[in-house]
Formats: structure tokens, sequence, C-alpha cells
């Protein structure tokens, strides 16, 4: 493991004014989101799709650090024959790639799951290191609930968090760590801060175990929010004052950077809250993004799988990403949402 190598590209994924792109879904969410705007969900089409997000160019160099790919992804080319991955690289973002293999039920747990993917995790990460990837993604996920989550699954997913993220960086790979607690429920934020102030101790309790350079990683954690069926909503500076006391209760200094998940926020949302965050400031790490759907659901309603649609679609990228760049700076207006990128 070269650490110096390690925190370079960590570093450069949560460059100042720029943020992860997660291009990472699954076959069965990329279906379902395409289902949602009319496209027949094919290889050519996932191409096609993921193809004018990285031809986007300004954004892509302005705004973007990094990519997570999806297995499909990182082998194919472009309709030119260009390997996906060099269109990432020469728009002079990282590519990365996710290197879990989904969730499964926990024994004994009922309702909780954790993420399984270790076994032959080694050997994949040696080839995704040759086609291209510089950092991995490995998500594990926490529901609030009547006796949920239990420290049974804050412990298992914990253990796999650490020892991923150890493999990685013993095969020169910068993990990028997501323990995510869900806003599914109708738990109040206080809730939230309990669960995710338990599960991030454990994380980073694993980690130390497992001897995990805390300088050669990236923390993708939820922020702090109530669930989507809460009767008591919180404001922005709430959400944002309460983020940031539990990283700071729980996230050592030496991380040198924490890309938010926007976990079902809505896309202004997510942006309103990063920005709060860095407007409030003296955070010993930097704060950025790593969104999916926040970033995506305005480029694929305005493609809708239509060729002509091309260009919409980038200009719609363009905007949120340089609406959350700007967060991550605290420049961020909510005027700013309505001039074109």
């Amino acid at each position: 493991m070269n650490l110096a190598e390690l925190n370079k590209v960590a570093k450069a994924m949560v460059a100042p004014g720029k943020g992860i792109l997660a291009a990472d879904e699954s076959s069965g969410t990329i279906k379902r989101r395409f289902d949602a705007i009319g496209v027949e969900s094919t290889a050519d089409n996932r191409r096609d799709y993921r193809e004018l997000l990285f031809r986007t160019t300004d954004a892509m160099k302005n705004y973007i650090s990094g990519v997570i790919l999806y297995d499909e992804t990182i082998r194919q080319n472009a309709k030119d024959g260009t390997p996906l991955v060099k269109l990432i690289e020469q728009a002079g973002s990282i590519p990365g790639i996710k290197v879990d293999k989904g969730t499964k039920p926990l024994p004994f747990c009922p309702g909780e799951v954790v993420t399984e993917g270790l076994d032959g995790l080694r050997e994949r990460l040696v080839e995704y290191r040759g086609l291209g990837a510089k950092f991995a993604k490995w998500r594990a996920v926490y529901d609030i609930g009547p006796r949920m989550p239990s420290y049974a699954c804050i412990r298992a997913n914990g253990h796999a968090l650490a020892r991923y993220a150890a493999l990685c960086q013993d095969e020169g790979i910068v993990p990028i760590v997501e323990p995510e607690v869900l806003m599914d429920g109708d738990h109040d934020i206080d809730t939230c801060y309990e669960v995710t102030e338990f599960v991030l101790k454990e994380v980073f309790q694993e980690l130390y175990y497992q001897k995990v350079a805390l300088e050669g990683i990236v923390l993708k954690p939820n922020m702090v929010v109530p669930g989507k069926k809460s009767q008591k909503r919180a404001s922005v500076e709430e959400v944002a004052e309460k983020t940031l006391r539990v990283l700071k209760a729980c996230v050592p200094s030496a991380v040198p950077g924490i890309a938010f998940l926007s976990g079902g926020q809505s896309d202004e949302e997510a942006t309103a809250h990063l920005d709060a965050m860095n407007r409030i400031g003296g955070a010993p790490w930097k704060l950025t993004f790593s969104y999916g759907r926040a970033l995506q659901a305005a480029p694929q309603k305005a493609w809708s799988g239509k060729p002509e649609n091309v260009p919409a679609a980038q200009r719609a990228f363009a905007h949120r990403a340089k609406m959350n760049a700007l967060a991550t700076l605290g420049q961020w207006q909510p005027e700013l949402e309505k001039i074109a990128a």
C-alpha cells in the first residue's frame, strides 16, 4: 500500500468546487428509473445515457472529480469505440467502481440486511484496477424502525465495510466507505442523529481494527434528516447543524473528505443542506457530494431516450453539477436554480 498515492487520490476526489457522480446504479435500479421515463433498459440505452453524461465536457471538467461506475459500465465503449473510462479520464475525472454485491437478509434479524461481496473481492479489485478504477465503493444500509437497527446489524455491516476498505488499500485503490442510515421511516431527526452516531462510531472502530489508513479513504454518509414519513420536519439549518455535530463527534480529522449521499432528498434539498454545512464551516475535512439521483433525475427526464434530447439532458446535468459544486464552496443561492446553466 502506497499511502501517499492513496491520499493524493482521496484528496483529488474531494477537491473544492467538485464532487462525485454516482453512476453505479445496478441493472434493477436503472431499469426502474428508465421505466419512469418510458425507456427500455437495454445495454445500448444504458450506454447511451451514461455516455451523454460523460461527454458533458464543461460539467465533467469543472464540477465532477470522479465517477462511480457499475461493472457493466466500466467495460463498455462509447458509440465511437472509445472506452467510457477514457471519456471520464479525458474530462479530468477519476474513474471508480462499485464492488459490493448488494444486500441480503441478516439471519435472525427480521427486516435487516447485510451487504455481501467480500468473497473474491481481491481478485475483482485487481481486474478493476486494470480497467482503470482508482477508487471503489461499498454501501451498507441501516433501516430505522422498532428495535432497528440492531447491534448485530450495525456490527456486521461495519465489519464488512472495514474488510472491504482494507482489501482496497492493499490493492492500491481508495475505498469510499458508505454507511447509509435510510430515511424511509417515520422517525424524527433526533432519532436519525442517534442511529447515525452509533453507526459511525462502530464503522471507525472496525476500520481501526482492520488497520485501514484513514488518510486514504473517503466517507460517504447520510445527512442527519427526519424520515420521509415523519410528521416533524426539519429546517435546512437544523439538518446542517446536526449533521456537522455528529460528524465532528465521530469522524477523525485524518479523513480527507466526506462526500454525502442524497438518500432520497429532492435535488434542491440535497444542494441546500450541503451548502448550509459549508457556510457554517470549521470542519476538519472537505465536505462535498457523491450524488446519484440528485444529479441525474433532471437529465434523465430531459433525455427520455431520444437522441434529439441529448443537448437538453446535458444542460440539465451541467446545471445540477454546477449547483452542487457551488454548495461545496458555500456559494449556492436558491435564485440560481432559476438560471439556466
